[in-house]
């Protein structure tokens, strides 16, 4: 993701600029996006008090496949992110090599 970066010490992270409704995700987000939208859309059915509590179980498990879903595209994104990092050249000892 370009313009990704660590936050600093006294700094705090934006709120995303628009959280997608599981429909538009679904027509045109990302994966990670969707991924959020489900998330997010079944955590609402999972603390609703009107859900059949034989649901409860099936959903608390897809809720917890999804955040593991999502959290290894991020930990995917920063992996990448490092990889492309840019080192600053150091002074050349052609006697240590």
């Amino acid at each position: 993701m370009a313009g990704l970066r660590a936050v600093g010490k006294d700094e705090v992270a934006p709120a995303p600029a628009h959280v997608k409704t599981v429909t538009q995700a679904a027509s045109s987000g990302t994966t990670r996006e969707l991924l959020v939208a489900t998330r997010d859309r079944i955590a609402v059915s999972v603390e609703d008090p009107n859900t059949a509590a034989r649901d409860l179980a099936a959903l608390t498990k897809r809720l917890m496949e999804t955040v593991r879903d999502i959290e290894a595209i991020d930990a995917r994104d920063v992996q990448e992110a490092g990889s492309n990092a840019e080192v600053a050249d150091g002074i050349f000892n052609a006697a240590a090599v």
